[in-house]
């Protein structure tokens, strides 16, 4: 009797692990982090923009924007800050002037440049304008001239879409305004942030846009001469022949914001000149406006 109810307890204990086996077979093993409390999610950090990396200050870039003045830049022929121009919100802007009732022609434009000028580098900085928006980035502008497009060449800012001149590849968005069309059309929708950026040594010129290099010539050879000739341009002998001047950012009379704008200059390839452009002494720069929009 004894010996039979071990087996029968031998056969429940058995029929039990089979049941419990089972009813265990599909449902997954906890891994230890499951017993974790949830650990809370951090926010995605904005990036921090007017600012350089260790990385870029030991290759030799500065900053030709802090994000929160105008320091180191003044109005073309002008000693200071011409209206329309501020700091805001992270970005150098340029909002146009409000005009009276009475007044029908727009206030007279006022470009903005750097206080250095510079011969051999590379600049790079993002820009964005609103819908139907025109500016353009001047390079080695002297201001020997009226305005600063007599002298330096401009890689154009556009609104392609809404823009007259994005129906021109000479005049869209990346071009050596009205020399040079951009090998495609790189630039991005309006009130989006383009990353422009360009590369001058000597007489070779490079703009790039959104990470393509879309436009790439020569000052001062034949084939430069002969498309200056042609335009234009062809009426300012002092166009495109300066070895160094101050970058320049164009008044169209549209909003445009510029941020991380930095430069990294090279050794020159032609001569360097004065630091200070000259004006000339007959007239008082800070008291001139000049129209400064391409007719």
């Amino acid at each position: 009797m004894k010996r039979s109810w071990s087996r029968a307890a031998f056969r429940a204990i058995c029929a039990f692990c089979v049941v419990c086996a089972t009813w265990t077979s599909g449902v997954p093993a906890l891994a230890p982090e499951s017993y974790l409390p949830a650990q809370p999610r951090l926010p995605a950090q904005e990036p921090v923009h007017n600012r350089l990396t260790p990385e870029e200050e030991a290759a030799g870039w500065r900053l030709l924007f802090d994000g929160s003045t105008l320091a180191g830049w003044r109005g073309y022929r002008m000693e200071g800050v011409p209206p329309g121009w501020s700091a805001t919100d992270g970005a150098l802007a340029f909002a146009p002037l409000e005009r009276s009732g009475a007044q029908d022609d727009p206030a007279p434009a006022a470009d903005l440049i750097t206080a250095d000028m510079f011969g051999d580098f590379e600049l790079e900085l993002e820009w964005k304008v609103g819908p139907g928006g025109n500016s353009g980035v001047f390079f080695r502008v002297v201001e020997t001239e009226r305005v600063p497009y007599w002298t330096g060449p401009e890689m154009q800012i556009l609104d392609n879409a809404a823009h007259p001149d994005g129906r021109n590849p000479k005049t869209s968005a990346g071009a050596n305004y009205g020399l040079h069309a951009p090998s495609e059309d790189a630039a991005r929708p309006a009130g989006e942030w383009n990353h422009a950026r360009i590369v001058v040594r000597g007489p070779h010129v490079e703009h790039w846009l959104n990470g393509a290099r879309i436009v790439s010539y020569e000052l001062w050879s034949d084939s430069w001469r002969g498309l200056v000739a042609a335009s234009k341009f062809g009426e300012w002998p002092g166009y495109g022949v300066a070895p160094s001047g101050h970058i320049g950012l164009q008044d169209h009379g549209d909003p445009v914001w510029f941020r991380n704008v930095k430069i990294r200059e090279s050794a020159p390839s032609a001569p360097a000149g004065p630091r200070r452009s000259p004006v000339e002494p007959s007239r008082s720069p800070a008291k001139e406006r000049v129209a400064t929009l391409p007719s």
